[in-house]
């Protein structure tokens, strides 16, 4: 890709900060949304639950990437919890997407979030893209958060969505809080670890969002997975393996529930997605096994 301006709210993320040092590494010009008064000349003013961007600050952007919201894995789903998790994909993809279909000169493709959590619970079926969403909270929020991105769409502009799984990363995300358990000999299945765990190295994902990014013609929901999902009980042993850690113990379901509340559903809950429409694009994954995404981490 030539060197391009592009825009990225959701910048302090795991996914958003890895994709900005990528980025800016290749000599892209990055321009970072931030809900705080600008510091720099690269900072573009936003508020994303109050619906407003600064769009005098996306003139000139050749990309426009949404990875913000509200940590879903961040804390006990309460009521008001829920609510900010909803506004704050919700109400920010509306406000991007609104002022990207307002600039005189519209950037060539938006990238907005989403979430494997689309298919809801699947059990030992594999899904791809042309899977319906499942119900519950999370594939509500991602049809929802999706939908969102219309006015950009209808505007003209290349609109994806990345509906990734679990990030295999040091730090951040679920796999961050993983990595200190089984280091101390703590690590275990979760219930009765028959249920998958679709996940993708940080690494693969930054390419992958690059690549969709870069390759004209791809617009819908990818799903930003590895190819092969594994059970929980499979991905607790390589994690044991890489580590040298034992990983015999375990967290019992009514435990989960106890302390994760409506949470657990998600952890004890089976995702077996499948990155098909990725995959038919040409990507090819560096880290497609669970142990090279655990490695690579480390």
């Amino acid at each position: 890709m030539e060197r391009s301006r592009i825009a990225v709210a959701g910048a302090s993320g795991l996914i958003g900060g890895a994709l900005v040092r990528s980025l800016t590494a290749d000599g892209h010009e990055v321009v970072r949304l931030v809900r705080r008064a600008p510091r720099t000349k690269d900072e573009v003013r936003w508020d994303p639950e109050g619906g407003t961007v600064d769009a005098a600050g996306l003139a000139g952007c050749d990309v426009v990437v949404n990875l913000a919201g509200a940590g879903v894995g961040d804390r006990r789903w309460t009521d008001a919890y829920k609510t900010r998790i909803r506004c704050s994909r919700v109400l920010g993809t509306t406000a991007l997407a609104e002022a990207i279909a307002a600039l005189d000169e519209k950037p060539r493709v938006f990238v907005n979030g989403s979430a494997m959590g689309y298919y809801g619970e699947t059990g030992d079926r594999a899904v791809d893209e042309s899977a319906p969403p499942g119900t519950g909270f999370l594939p509500e929020l991602c049809v929802e958060w999706e939908a969102a991105a219309a006015p950009a769409r209808e505007a003209g502009v290349r609109t994806v969505f990345t509906r990734t799984g679990l990030v295999v990363a040091r730090e951040g995300g679920a796999w961050g809080r993983l990595f200190p358990l089984f280091r101390a000999g703590l690590g275990g299945r979760m219930g009765n670890g028959r249920q998958y765990w679709s996940y993708i190295s940080l690494h693969d994902e930054v390419a992958a969002i690059r690549h969709l990014i870069d390759t004209d013609g791809l617009s819908g929901p990818f799903n930003l997975t590895a190819p092969n999902p594994l059970t929980n009980r499979e991905i607790t042993a390589a994690m044991g393996r890489v580590l040298h850690r034992p990983t015999l113990l375990t967290v019992p379901a009514p435990v989960l529930r106890t302390v994760l509340g409506e949470m657990a559903g998600d952890v004890l809950g089976s995702a077996r997605v499948l990155p098909k429409r990725l995959l038919e694009s040409g990507f090819s994954f560096a880290f497609p096994d669970i142990e090279g995404a655990i490695k690579a981490a480390l």
